[in-house]
């Protein structure tokens, strides 16, 4: 039996192959295409029953299947499953493209809706959704417009694919051996032991670095001698692009990406293409978003001004005349000491994975009745866990992977992503499947432990799963995060990084095995001053971003095309930051080229409103309040896309969303 088609099981993920993925794809396309052709060909008046749910069915057996093989694709990429996967996601691509076209589903799609009054409010949701999608997907073009909007997502979906890759093979090209030891003052132990390990894994004399996040950003923090920061900064920053290995230059991707993506908001009758990707969020328009971010703008500069002063100040103690910005994490760190004898290495010790794991889902339990228990099943790497997870009354709610460690053929960053998403049709019912990935630094001796900006990442990533696992939405296609606008689908994750700053909740997770002690409190009360140091300068590189992709995708034209043009002018109206004119970071700025955050990356910052004003219900009753965590439970995260954001926060708040909270939260109120 092919893994991918297993249904009535969880796939043996060990022993999936290459050889399984086009079988797999195919014969799942091929038998949703015979139910699709016999919904288009009946007589009998569409409904519920006889028309959304065989579509939503075929929809959820497709998704299954290639959530299996996208996600084997992002963890263990390998260049035979690579190939197979880029044949697969053409076939995929062409499905979906196609589907989306059908003007007889659509005109179906429209009937349901409008002469039917039998439908709940779920029900109108995902079908007024489904309306949407047809008419984005150019299902009222012409033939010959058509034919030219399938040859577009055809070719996105391969250049986004490019993009990933790029990127992999950049970072995976790239190493720094280390033969003298005294470049290596300042580094913590255990980076030096993993670096170490990794040279004597390939019989080289010294010590090997790479620019994966877990060694990159240590070497920034840490290392004294001023040139390795420089070049693993470069190294960093110039990542697939011409400047480090043209093999893997993602500038024509990116050129392609924009052109193919403004030609079809043209087709769509769109002005731009930031109009048509905000089509299915809450804000309605790029100049709605851009006046946002000027707000944050005006209130995060004063702030981050000083935050540079403070810089400066102290480089002079490191005889560093002129700040470059490899030298900004260095010295941010020796001033977060200086100013709250603290520094990352020592946070690190009190938050073991176990520890960290099991605080997690302790808050769980007291806000949300969760019990949550490790089983074992076919996983794709020995460090992946598995979990699943049950209510009050022992019923068994949802289950997740978490991978959590970097590996040499696995994409970076930290994503949830569904494995399986909660349905119920007619007499067949699944529960979710998340998976949780992070790429934390490897355990080198004993049980890993995570700095607290990790524990944030973790925390993050898991207020995601709970949206995709607590709902209780039975519609496959607006069931946990399906459907929900993207600009609200950070805040259940934002909503979680709160718990990471309370010591209710960090001194019971954070204990030193060494010594037998957990976190004093004078130590958490340090870090918790340290909570706002430089988050004018945090907020101004967020709005740096989210101003970058949503002008890029507003002014984009064929007569302006410069994306770091647009960058540049970008960082001349809201950096306080000299940047190299030679960094790239657009090159591996994979959440709006391939990571369904084009015009939409001010996401975090609008859905950071929309948690810390959820968060400050909790602060009134207590944060760990099983009313709050009931309420937030019913209203938020079990509503799925079965009714708008706007109106879920309404239902728990009371009210529409304020900015307050995040200002506070941040310590911009009086800036």
């Amino acid at each position: 039996m092919n893994p991918f088609l297993v249904r009535d099981k969880l796939p043996d993920f060990f022993n999936v192959k290459p050889k399984h993925v086009i079988p797999a794809i195919n014969k799942v396309i091929h038998e949703n295409l015979k139910v699709v052709s016999k919904i288009e060909s009946m007589s009998e008046s569409p409904n519920w029953i006889n028309f959304v749910v065989p579509l939503e069915m075929c929809s959820e057996r497709l998704d299954r299947v290639w959530s299996y093989i996208n996600h084997i694709n992002a963890v263990k990429s390998s260049t035979s499953f690579r190939k197979v996967y880029n044949q697969a996601l053409a076939k995929v691509t062409e499905y979906f493209t196609n589907l989306g076209q059908s003007h007889i589903l659509y005109k179906k799609y429209k009937n349901i809706l409008q002469n039917n009054n039998q439908l709940s409010h779920s029900q109108k949701k995902l079908i007024t959704n489904e309306i949407i999608s047809f008419e984005l997907s150019g299902v009222a073009l012409p033939d010959k417009q058509k034919t030219k909007f399938k040859e577009i997502q055809s070719k996105l979906s391969k250049l986004s694919s490019s993009f990933d890759e790029n990127i992999l093979d950049s970072i995976n090209s790239f190493e720094l051996v280390i033969s003298d030891k005294n470049l290596l003052k300042g580094i913590p132990k255990d980076v030096v032991r993993s670096a170490l390990l990794k040279a004597k894994a390939k019989k080289i004399k010294g010590w090997l670095f790479t620019i994966d996040f877990p060694s990159y950003l240590p070497i920034m923090q840490y290392a004294d001698d001023r040139k390795l920061r420089k070049n693993i900064y470069s190294a960093y920053n110039t990542k697939a692009s011409s400047l480090m290995n043209s093999k893997f230059d993602n500038t024509k991707n990116i050129n392609h990406i924009l052109k193919l993506k403004y030609e079809m908001s043209k087709l769509l009758g769109y002005s731009d293409i930031s109009s048509m990707l905000l089509k299915t969020k809450m804000a309605k328009s790029s100049e709605e978003v851009i006046s946002f971010l000027s707000k944050l703008t005006k209130k995060a500069t004063k702030s981050a001004l000083a935050d540079i002063d403070d810089i400066n100040d102290i480089a002079k103690e490191f005889n560093i005349s002129k700040v470059m910005p490899w030298d900004m994490p260095y010295l941010s760190e020796k001033l977060k000491k200086k100013k709250f004898s603290i520094t990352d290495e020592e946070i690190k010790q009190y938050f073991s994975v176990n520890n960290v794991l099991q605080g997690l889902f302790n808050i769980c339990k007291k806000i949300y009745g969760l019990n949550i228990n490790e089983t074992k099943v076919s996983t794709w790497h020995e460090d992946v866990k598995f979990f699943e997870i049950f209510n009050k009354k022992n019923q068994l709610v949802g289950k997740f992977y978490l991978d959590l460690y970097a590996r040499k053929d696995k994409r970076g960053g930290a994503w949830m992503d569904e494995a399986i998403s909660k349905y119920k049709f007619m007499n067949e019912e699944e529960s979710p499947v998340a998976y949780l990935t992070c790429n934390f630094t490897p355990p080198s001796n004993g049980n890993a432990h995570l700095t607290h900006d990790e524990v944030i990442t973790l925390f993050h990533e898991f207020g995601h799963g709970l949206h995709h696992l607590l709902t209780e939405v039975t519609e496959y296609s607006i069931s946990g995060i399906k459907g929900v606008e993207w600009d609200a689908v950070e805040l259940p994750s934002q909503f979680m990084e709160n718990y990471c700053w309370e010591w209710s909740v960090i001194k019971d997770m954070s204990y030193n095995e060494k010594t037998k002690a957990y976190m004093p409190k004078k130590l958490f009360n340090n870090l918790l001053e340290s909570k706002n140091f430089q988050s004018g300068l945090q907020t101004l590189r967020q709005v740096e971003f989210a101003l970058f992709d949503i002008k890029l995708h507003t002014e984009y034209s064929p007569k302006n095309r410069s994306f770091m043009k647009i960058l540049n002018n970008v960082r001349a109206q809201v950096s306080v930051i000299n940047t190299p004119t030679w960094n790239k970071f657009p090159h591996s700025f994979s959440h709006i080229f391939s990571g369904g955050y084009a015009s939409a990356y001010y996401s975090y910052k609008w859905a950071e409103v929309l948690s810390a004003d959820a968060y400050s219900l909790f602060e009134e009753i207590g944060i760990l309040s099983k009313t709050a965590g009931n309420k937030f439970k019913k209203e938020i995260l079990s509503k799925g896309g079965s009714r708008s954001a706007m109106e879920s926060f309404i239902a728990f708040r009371g009210r529409k969303p304020k900015i307050n909270a995040l200002l506070t939260h941040h310590g911009l109120t009086n800036k």
